[in-house]
């Protein structure tokens, strides 16, 4: 298994639609659909650039047919994500999720409706072990 390491924004960003879109993709679909929900320009040399930095970091995998290069993710979004937010609960909270959580509630920024989901979605890990 590849070890993860965080991605600068713009590889992420690029990194987002390759998982939105249905794998293989190309520079050509990326450009669209990030000019599309970014709302800037992308120049094609760019997109190329941070394709071939996700292809070295072990995020793509490239193939050539013809003119046209098609790219597969080799880590998923979950993964990704999962690691992302490890590494932030570590960083942050010293690992401890309990007082991630804990800084969420004293802010104000979980509501009750949040928080009940929270508990059931606990009960319901708590059944799966």
């Amino acid at each position: 298994m590849t070890a993860i390491n965080k991605l600068p924004d713009a590889e992420f960003e690029i990194m987002k639609i390759v998982w939105q879109l249905s794998p293989p993709v190309t520079s050509s679909m990326l450009m669209e659909l990030l000019t599309k929900e970014g709302g800037k320009a992308w120049k094609l040399q760019t997109i190329h650039t941070l394709l071939g930095r996700l292809v070295e970091r072990g995020f793509l995998k490239t193939r050539k047919s013809g003119k046209e290069r098609f790219f597969e993710p080799l880590i998923g979004r979950d993964e990704y994500l999962q690691y992302e937010t490890q590494s932030f609960v570590k960083q942050y909270y010293g690992g401890s999720r309990l007082n991630l959580i804990n800084a969420m509630y004293q802010n104000g920024s979980l509501k009750d409706d949040e928080i009940d989901e929270l508990i059931q979605w606990m009960n319901d890990q708590r059944k799966k072990q």
